[in-house]
């Protein structure tokens, strides 16, 4: 899947102590033991909810009717005075009561406290300048500089902290031109997916003339000569509907530079398939247009070269078929070097000459390995190639002959990132982390296969005193699930212990380990952090993925539930002191699993999820995920299926559902806020029990990226506290 496809979905992410550490730290009394004892803090009163309107809207599907009584939540907010007042009245019903919980303030201070600390990114070259981001720590955004060495003094080119009083306009992507003359830099503003491109000097900082507006999932692609690039684009959207209508008919365009957007013209279409999607990018040596489609999430591309020696070629297939994944690494004129999963669901290195691209003519390189191979990388005429080993980082260098070189040993057990570079570079860098270790750069020597530390983030957490282990548990099915388990060392395995398990399932997404200096602020309060590895990511490979898509998909809420109930037999939990958490697709799988098994949770924390999988593909980038979750319109058998477990119509009248914090905002346009709307209001109705039903609905943010510094540790502090108190743990000094 590509970098713009994989952003279809996203997931909200982010030690001696001071004595002023000491002084603001918060901490939970524990119970002394599974009973809990009398003087346990009870989680506050349930709140009066806003009347909520029903409608008599059903609709039938496959002669089945189905009643949608909340549909008018779905109209954006912007467009609708009624739906705006809607938000209003549940936003001050929940700030209201977030206001009240005991240690907010603290949580929130603590997180602020937590949170300033420098980090940066690992240096990349661009033409003879070297960039990275750096950011002092509280900063709503970090800043983009410029130098002439990995270390050497830098000059800011981005500062997106003076783009808005508020922090909601940020950095939406970056595209260097070959010899690092211009910089293509997208806007984003509210966080919305839709962005502004213009194009920034680096030498002098100063931007030309060219403005690009509404593009989205691109990211442009220079020529050889840095005259233009190419994107993609999809047709403005209509007046008042940009954040909710669908994305169609995209096309593959260039743009010169000095002229404005009118002028740029289409480089490949196929009108025939409106719902064909586009990446393009120029070879390295300039020679090539490689056009990636895609009609989904799934990585089946057909791949079509432009000869761009040629000005007048047409695009010709490389692969005209959507059956398979192919991924660039590199190119020696006519010869490709890719990744594919073609015979390999695992994925191998194959060698393609283009002049006869048929399959017989293929040579492998680097063939299919037990772990799945995430990405390979052309450096220093050495192929690097990461994989995920039972879903931590291993990192293994090959000749273009796929020769093996050696194998890089990581500095822990973590995720690695990076091993960017030129084919002419010895040295590269990589990042390091794990759920316990906050971030590290490594600087990784190609002739001598040692790594020197480069950087290391200084975070105010005593990270010596936790513990991460990898457990293995048994699904429903009795399939074998992987686990990571986050806890201070030496706890008393007594049930006690206020635990957030975390999960995702789905897109071929792995979830690894890494640093966030929130759930450091979860372990601090000490709670036990757990990550589920559960079907439908990326974690084992192809079949790890499609045993949890589409009629599958079931199979990602047994492997969660599974996992809810193995910590709460090993004694880490128990299930009045279990909080679920999921965002987008965990969205869903949170939705989905509190649905089915409401006695299971004490707290639910379903951010920005997809909750009606009968309309999901109605609206913005959503038809691209039938690829996953199948569509209502595809079979009979496939709406009976997606109705069983979709959210919104799973719930039942008269059942207790755990206190549920509902996340979104109001300018996600990937998943359109309506979703959560529905389901919050849906969910007030159902709740029979004493536990809050609450919908925290962000202004000015988007589906989490560009969201600023300031606004993600309030939102933080808002979810913890809520956990806290309703999981009964108490918040001191």
């Amino acid at each position: 899947m590509s970098a713009s496809q994989r952003d279809l979905f996203a997931s909200v992410r982010r030690p001696s102590r001071s004595p002023l550490a000491v002084a603001l730290a918060v901490a939970i009394a524990l119970p002394a033991s599974a009973a809990g004892r009398p003087q346990d803090p009870q989680p506050p009163m349930r709140p009066s909810y806003p009347t909520t309107k029903k409608v008599d809207q059903v609709d039938a599907h496959w002669g089945v009717q189905v009643p949608d009584p909340y549909r008018w939540l779905e109209q954006d907010v912007r467009e609708s005075p009624e739906v705006r007042d809607w938000v209003r009245r549940e936003n001050d019903v929940t700030f209201a009561y977030l206001k009240k919980l005991p240690g907010r303030e603290r949580i929130e201070r603590r997180l602020t406290e937590l949170w300033n600390y420098a980090r940066r990114s690992a240096p990349s070259r661009v033409g003879e300048h070297w960039v990275c981001s750096r950011n002092d720590g509280l900063q709503n955004h970090s800043v983009v500089y410029v130098s002439d060495t990995p270390d050497g003094e830098a000059r800011v080119l981005f500062d997106p902290n003076t783009w808005s009083e508020d922090g909601t306009v940020a950095l939406g992507g970056m595209s260097f031109s070959r010899d690092g003359r211009y910089c293509a830099y997208g806007i984003q503003d509210g966080g919305s997916d839709w962005r502004t491109w213009r194009v920034r000097d680096v030498a002098t900082g100063t931007d030309l003339p060219d403005v690009l507006e509404h593009l989205k999932f691109t990211s442009p692609s220079w020529d050889a000569r840095g005259e233009g690039f190419f994107y993609s684009k999809y047709p403005d959207p209509a007046p008042g509907a940009q954040f909710t209508s669908l994305n169609l008919e995209n096309k593959v365009m260039y743009h010169r530079l000095g002229t404005p957007q009118s002028e740029d013209y289409v480089v490949y279409w196929r009108p025939e398939h409106p719902d064909w999607n586009y990446g393009a990018f120029a070879t390295e040596d300039g020679r090539w247009l490689v056009i990636q489609v895609s009609v989904g999430t799934d990585d089946r591309y057909r791949i079509y070269l432009k000869d761009l020696a040629k000005p007048y070629a047409a695009p010709v297939p490389l692969v005209d078929e959507f059956e398979n994944d192919y991924g660039y690494v590199w190119n020696d004129g006519p010869v490709f070097y890719m990744t594919t999963d073609v015979d390999a669901p695992r994925q191998r290195v194959v060698r393609i000459d283009v002049r006869r691209p048929a399959r017989e003519h293929w040579v492998e390189v680097v063939p299919q390995r037990e772990e799945p191979l995430l990405g390979v990388s052309f450096v220093g005429n050495l192929l690097i190639c990461q994989y995920l080993r039972d879903v931590k980082t291993a990192v293994e260098l090959h000749a273009l002959d796929g020769r093996h070189v050696r194998t890089v040993e990581m500095p822990g057990v973590g995720t690695a990132g990076g091993f960017d570079g030129e084919p002419h570079d010895t040295f590269t860098f990589y990042s390091f982390s794990s759920f316990a270790t906050p971030p590290s750069i490594y600087r990784y020597d190609l002739l001598t296969g040692t790594s020197e530390l480069f950087w290391r983030a200084k975070v105010d957490f005593d990270a010596a005193s936790y513990v991460t282990e990898q457990v293995f548990y048994r699904s429903k099915d009795g399939t074998r699930v992987p686990m990571f388990v986050t806890h201070k060392k030496g706890i008393e395995l007594d049930g006690s212990h206020p635990t957030l398990l975390y999960g995702y399932g789905g897109f071929d997404i792995s979830l690894q380990p890494g640093f966030s200096v929130s759930r450091a602020a979860w372990l601090e309060l000490g709670g036990i952090y757990a990550v589920a590895n559960l079907r439908g990511g990326g974690e084992y490979g192809r079949a790890w993925h499609e045993a949890g898509k589409q009629m599958e998909k079931q199979n990602v809420f047994d492997d969660f539930i599974a996992a809810a109930e193995f910590l709460i037999a090993k004694g880490y939990t128990r299930s009045d002191k279990l909080a679920i958490q999921g965002g987008s697709n965990g969205g869903l799988l949170v939705g989905a699993c509190m649905a089915q098994r409401p006695e299971l949770f004490a707290v639910a924390l379903p951010a920005v999820g997809v909750m009606d999988m009968l309309r999901y593909d109605e609206f913005t980038a959503g038809r691209y995920w039938t690829d996953d979750y199948g569509s209502a319109k595809d079979s009979e058998a496939m709406f009976r299926y997606l109705l069983r477990y979709s959210p919104y119509h799973a719930l039942r009248d008269g059942v207790s559902y755990p206190a549920t914090l509902v996340t979104t905002a109001d300018t996600d346009d990937r998943v359109v806020p309506g979703h959560s709307f529905k389901f919050a209001a849906r969910l007030q109705e159902a709740q029979a029990g004493p536990a809050p039903v609450l919908i925290r609905i962000e202004t000015r943010a988007g589906h989490g990226s560009g969201k600023p510094t300031a606004m993600q540790i309030e939102e933080i502090a808002d979810i913890y506290a809520f956990a806290l108190a309703n999981l009964g743990a108490r918040v001191g000094s």
